[in-house]
C-alpha cells in the first residue's frame, strides 16, 4: 500500500500551533502552584504527578519548537530554490518573446554592390537580377559598401548591414587588363572562361589591378559582371618549392663523370658570370639526363639548385611531373605550361636562380606524328619550344629534363638552343657500387661486432656484398636475350642494378636487424643481412622483365646491343 508524505504545513500555521500549544501553559503553572499551595495547607503531600506532567509536558513542547526549527530551514531552502526557479523562468520567458519578435521581422534580402552614387546615402545594387538604388542606414559605414561587396536590405530596401565577399564562383582566366577611366572610376579586366567564351568584367574594390597579371584566374560572377578575387591555381603553386632541396653533391655516388659535366654546363654560367659574358658564351637553356630507372636523375637536378642556392643565397625548384599536366581538356595543359615558364619568370627577375625539372619528360613532348600516341603533342610540343625560346635572354632560367625513353621526345626540343646538354646515366659498375653503398651504409648504422669496427670494417662488408652482386656464374645468370640476328646474350644481375635499388638492399638489411633485436637478437646489422637482402631484391625483379615487348624493355633497362626479340627469364 502506497503512502504519500505530506507536504510542508505552511509557516503560518506552524506558528499558530505553536502560539496555541503555549497558551496555556503559564495558567496550568498558576493552577499547579495554587493547588500544590492548597494541598500543602490541607494536607502537606507533595504533588509530584502534578509536577511530574508539568515536566514531560515541557519536553515535549521543546521537542516541538526543534521540529518547528527544523520545517522551517526546510521552508526557507524550497522558498530559495522556488525563487530561483521563477527568476530562470521569467529570463526564458523575456528570451523566448524576444525571439517571437524576431520570427515576426521580415526576411532581410542580400544584395551585391555594382556603383556608388555621387549621393553619399545611396548606392546601386542587384538583387534577384533586379538593379535597385538603396538607401544607406544612417548607423552603417558608407565607406564600407564598396562595389563587389554584399550588403543586406530590410523590408523597406534599407542597406542595414555589410557581408564578406563570396567565396564561390566561376573560374576565368585573365587576358587583358583595362585600367579605369574617368567616366567610370573602376577597373576592368577581360577574361577567358573555361568554354572560351570572352567577356569584360568589373574588378571588386578590394582587387587591386597592380596585383594582377595575365594569366592569373578571377572567381567571377557572368549575372553580376563582376570578379571580385584572385584565386590561386593549386595545380600551378604546388610546383614551387619554396625550400631549397636538402641533396648535394656528396649525397650522389658513382656519377661522378656525369656530375662534372652537369656542374661544368650549369654552375659555372652562374657562379662566373663575367668571364662567360667576356667570352660571349650563354649558358645552356637546358639539360637532359636520360638512362636506366633509379641511376639518380632527379637527384642530380636537386643538387643542382641546392649548389646554386648557396652561390646566390636563394634558388626555386620547380618540380614537374610530367603525367600531371595532361589534361582532358584542350588547352588546359599549354595553359599550365605558360603559367609554369611565367612563375619562372618572375622568381628569375630577382636575380635567382630557377630550375624547372621535367621528370618523365617523354610521357608529355613525344614526337608529333609518330602515332605512338594521341595527337596531343600537336600543341604541347610547340608551347613548350616557345617557352624555351622565351627563356633565351634569362640568364637564371635552366631547365632540366629526365626520361628513361629519350627516344620518344620531339627531337625539336632535343636540338642545339634548347635543351642543349645530353648526359647519360648508366647503370654502376662493381666500383660505382662500392661508392653508392658508402652513401647509404655508415658509420652511424649499428653494425653487428662480427664486422668489426671503423671505415675498414665497412669497406671490407660492401666489397663482399659487391662482389656477390656482380658475380658471372649460373646462379646470377637473370635473362637470356634473343637478338634479331640470332644471337644469344645473357644478363646477369648485375646488368640491372642500379642506385636505387643499393639504397633498397641497405634499407631491407637494417629491416632484419631491427626484427632480429626486437625478437631478442643481437644488435647490429651482420654480412648475412646484407647478403640476404640482395638476395631477395633481386628474387622480387624475376617476374619484372616484360616478355610480350622485349625490345621496350630491354631499352627501357638500358641494354642497346640490338634488337630484341625474344626474353627468357632464368629462374633459380
Amino acid at each position: 500500500m502506497s503512502t504519500t508524505r505530506p507536504h510542508p504545513e505552511p509557516r503560518s500555521g506552524l506558528r499558530a500551533r505553536l502560539v496555541s500549544d503555549l497558551r496555556w501553559v503559564p495558567s496550568l503553572h498558576r493552577t499547579c502552584t495554587r493547588s500544590r499551595w492548597r494541598s500543602d495547607r490541607r494536607t502537606g503531600a507533595p504533588m509530584t504527578d502534578l509536577a511530574q506532567r508539568l515536566r514531560d509536558e515541557n519536553a515535549r513542547l521543546q521537542r516541538r519548537i526543534t521540529e518547528v526549527r527544523a520545517e522551517q530551514r526546510t521552508l526557507a531552502d524550497s522558498n530559495d530554490k522556488l525563487s530561483a526557479t521563477l527568476r530562470d523562468a521569467r529570463d526564458k520567458l523575456a528570451g523566448l518573446r524576444q525571439q517571437i519578435e524576431e520570427l515576426r521581422q521580415p526576411p532581410l534580402q542580400i544584395g551585391m554592390v555594382t556603383d556608388r552614387t555621387a549621393e553619399d546615402d545611396l548606392v546601386d545594387v542587384i538583387v534577384n537580377g533586379r538593379r535597385l538604388r538603396v538607401r544607406i542606414d544612417d548607423e552603417l559605414p558608407g565607406g564600407e559598401l564598396t562595389v563587389g561587396r554584399q550588403v543586406l536590405l530590410d523590408e523597406t530596401a534599407v542597406a542595414v548591414g555589410v557581408l564578406d565577399l563570396p567565396d564561390t564562383g566561376e573560374l576565368a582566366t585573365i587576358r587583358e587588363l583595362m585600367p579605369a577611366d574617368d567616366a567610370t572610376g573602376v577597373n576592368r579586366v577581360r577574361i577567358q572562361t573555361r568554354s572560351d567564351e570572352e567577356r569584360v568584367m568589373r574588378l571588386a574594390a578590394d582587387v587591386a589591378l597592380d596585383d594582377l597579371t595575365v594569366g592569373d584566374t578571377l572567381l567571377i560572377d557572368r549575372s553580376l559582371g563582376l570578379a571580385w578575387s584572385r584565386v590561386e591555381r593549386q595545380e600551378v603553386e604546388n610546383l614551387v618549392l619554396e625550400e631549397i632541396p636538402d641533396v648535394t653533391w656528396h649525397d650522389i655516388g658513382g656519377l661522378e663523370d656525369q656530375i662534372e659535366q652537369v656542374r661544368d654546363s650549369v654552375e659555372l654560367p652562374f657562379q662566373h658570370r663575367d668571364v662567360f659574358q667576356r667570352y660571349g658564351l650563354a649558358a645552356p637553356k637546358g639539360v637532359l639526363l636520360y638512362g636506366p630507372p633509379g641511376c639518380g636523375k632527379t637527384m642530380i637536378a636537386k643538387a643542382v639548385a641546392r649548389s646554386l642556392s648557396g652561390e646566390a643565397g636563394r634558388s626555386y625548384f620547380l618540380n614537374i611531373k610530367g603525367p600531371e599536366l595532361l589534361n582532358k581538356y584542350v588547352g588546359e595543359t599549354e595553359r599550365q605550361i605558360r603559367l609554369i615558364f611565367g612563375r619562372a619568370k618572375e622568381r628569375a627577375q630577382d636575380g635567382v636562380p630557377v630550375i624547372v625539372f621535367f621528370d618523365e619528360m617523354d610521357s608529355l613532348f613525344r614526337t608529333r606524328g609518330t602515332g605512338v600516341s594521341s595527337d596531343v603533342e600537336s600543341t604541347v610540343v610547340p608551347q613548350l619550344l616557345s617557352e624555351l625560346d622565351g627563356v633565351e635572354q634569362l640568364s637564371n632560367v635552366i631547365v632540366i629534363g629526365a626520361s628513361n625513353r629519350e627516344d620518344l621526345i620531339d627531337p625539336a626540343i632535343l636540338r642545339p638552343g634548347r635543351l642543349d646538354v645530353k648526359i647519360r646515366l648508366d647503370r654502376p659498375d662493381a666500383d660505382a657500387a662500392r661508392d653508392i653503398f658508402s652513401k647509404y651504409l655508415t658509420s652511424s648504422v649499428p653494425l653487428h661486432p662480427s664486422l668489426g669496427e671503423g671505415p675498414d670494417a665497412i669497406a671490407a662488408a660492401i666489397d663482399a656484398v659487391v662482389s656477390d652482386m656482380y658475380a658471372t656464374d649460373d646462379a646470377h645468370a637473370f635473362v637470356r636475350a634473343t637478338y634479331s640476328d640470332g644471337r644469344t646474350d645473357t644478363w646477369y644481375n648485375k646488368d640491372f642494378v642500379s642506385g636505387a635499388m643499393i639504397n633498397n638492399i641497405v634499407r631491407r638489411a637494417k629491416k632484419m636487424a631491427i626484427k632480429e633485436v626486437l625478437t631478442g637478437g643481437e644488435d647490429g646489422v651482420r654480412l648475412a643481412h646484407l647478403m640476404a637482402a640482395c638476395r631477395d631484391e633481386f628474387a622480387e625483379n624475376e617476374d619484372l622483365p616484360d616478355t610480350s615487348s622485349p625490345a621496350a624493355w630491354a631499352r627501357i633497362s638500358g641494354r642497346r646491343e640490338g634488337q630484341v626479340v625474344a626474353l627468357e627469364v632464368l629462374r633459380h
